[in-house]
């Protein structure tokens, strides 16, 4: 019986794309947005996520980070930072744009296998698409018009929101902002003109990066640098673009690569789903063909700056505060039936050491509204949080359960719910109803009841940061569809200068 000697040498055949990455790249080259609902939510969707980044600059935690690694850096044809005077290099215009946005975590949300806020990706987009659209008209070209933003969203929001359907990165340790990088990545280098070689050539060097652990976003670490994590993802993905369009070459089995690539280093071992099984069955899943899907149904975040898998107990506990603002003393115990990805993200116990900290507790989450009737950004500071104990005194009262079918009706894709219950319980022996909320008012489901509430909120979000008369001008620039589609891209960001 012969035995084979071990393999002193590697085969060193340059191996065809990984097809997730070509089907990725074929989308955004070739797909053409026909879907009326789709184009209409982007411009909810951008009305709304600037919106939230206008209300970020009123707190200086956040302010501190904007503006050029070198001051007095002047950009050629800068990109623009909204509510500011800022002119930047697109690469730095996409981390501040992204860092506004995300701050207070009220933009747009998507919930499945994974989780994330496919808005982050307009940091990339307007960034790219106002220094082109300047660049052009100084060259005698065309400029970028707004339609080629509301596509570039709609194409982003599906990258990442059809990833994350059935590709959970949370379970091995890695945060969902690295689908922020791929889809900005993928959409920034649409805008600047890529080939299909460069295009996957840029997206190869996104999985080639290593990706960001989600340590910053659990106890006992959670802070702060989650708040500008998106706006550092979609500005990476704004240089790797360049990069690629420089002519970088390409990784083209970044992914499926035995012992070095995305899949066995990072995507396996760490994960005990996953470890035992083969190669093929550990590459990532697409539920879905590439379109319009995620944003046709994308979660928006209307009534509380909170994370979204506590939307709905916010709702439940503002309904009951009726009920309870004059029997607290009497509280014995308060009981939260939720969902499993509520209980493994944001169900926390024990002192609450920052902001960041705070709008990732279920529990905190539940106890302001149920104290006050409401929550807001303001509720989460330090100084907030000392001057009312009262709100971990609650806190300490508080019973979180898993129920079931809210797991399961969470995954359907047909449902896509996000529901909680909560019900509390008097020292008398008496108890308030249990009130469950199934949808929150951001979902497709409530999307008749929840517009004309998105509107309001862009309108008390730009009344921070403009006077009345520019607030309402872009309120009109942002009210008509087909105008908006056609107006030149650096010609919306005007309005919203300093």
């Amino acid at each position: 019986m012969s035995t084979r000697a071990p393999a002193t040498s590697e085969a060193n055949e340059r191996p065809d794309y990984d097809p997730e990455l070509q089907a990725i790249a074929d989308y955004v080259l070739n797909y053409q947005v026909a879907s009326s609902e789709a184009l209409e939510t982007a411009r909810y969707c951008l009305m709304d996520t600037l919106g939230c980044g206008l209300l970020a600059l009123r707190f200086p935690e956040c302010t501190k980070h904007l503006g050029p690694i070198v001051e007095g850096t002047v950009v050629p044809f800068g990109s623009r930072v909204p509510g500011t005077s800022l002119r930047l290099d697109p690469v730095k215009a996409a981390w501040d744009i992204g860092c506004i946005i995300r701050w207070l975590d009220y933009n747009d949300t998507w919930l499945a296998a994974e989780w994330g806020h496919p808005s982050d990706n307009l940091g990339a987009i307007l960034a790219v698409a106002d220094h082109l659209s300047q660049r052009r008209v100084a060259q005698g070209e065309a400029a970028l018009v707004m339609r080629d933003v509301l596509n570039a969203m709609v194409m982003a929001h599906e990258i990442q929101g059809v990833l994350a359907l059935d590709n959970s990165f949370n379970r091995v340790g890695l945060d969902h902002v690295v689908l922020v990088k791929v889809a900005s990545t993928a959409v920034a280098a649409k805008l600047s003109g890529a080939n299909r070689e460069q295009m996957l050539s840029a997206l190869s060097h996104v999985w080639a990066d290593g990706q960001s652990l989600r340590t910053y976003r659990h106890a006992p670490n959670a802070g702060s640098r989650k708040s500008w994590a998106a706006g550092d993802a979609t500005s990476r993905g704004v240089r790797l673009a360049d990069i690629a369009l420089r002519g970088e070459m390409g990784i083209p089995s970044v992914l499926s690569a035995p012992q070095w690539g995305f899949y066995d280093v990072l995507f396996s071992h760490t994960n005990k789903d996953l470890s035992l099984k083969p190669a093929a069955e550990r590459r990532f899943r697409f539920q879905r063909e590439l379109g319009s899907y995620v944003m046709e149904n994308i979660l928006f975040k209307i009534s509380f700056p909170a994370e979204f898998h506590a939307q709905t107990a916010c709702e439940a506990a503002v309904a009951l505060h009726p009920q309870v603002k004059n029997r607290l003393a009497d509280i014995d115990k308060i009981v939260l039936t939720t969902h499993d990805s509520a209980i493994r993200i944001i169900s926390k116990t024990g002192a609450l050491a920052n902001p960041a900290d705070r709008d990732h507790c279920l529990q905190y989450m539940t106890a302001v509204p149920l104290i006050f009737g409401a929550l807001s950004a303001e509720h989460y500071e330090d100084s907030f949080h000392v001057a009312n104990p009262l709100i971990d005194e609650l806190r300490s009262k508080m019973q979180v359960k898993e129920n079931p079918e809210y797991s399961a009706d969470y995954y359907d894709p047909e449902k896509r719910s996000i529901a909680n219950a909560v019900q509390v319980f008097f020292t008398d022996g008496s108890a308030t109803d249990n009130v469950a909320v199934e949808y929150p008012v951001g979902h497709r489901r409530r999307r008749e009841e929840g517009m004309p509430l998105l509107i309001d909120k862009f309108k008390h979000h730009l009344a921070t940061r403009f006077a009345k008369d520019r607030c309402h001008k872009i309120a009109q620039l942002c009210s008509d569809q087909i105008a908006l589609e056609q107006l030149p891209v650096h010609k919306f960001m005007d309005a919203w200068m300093i």
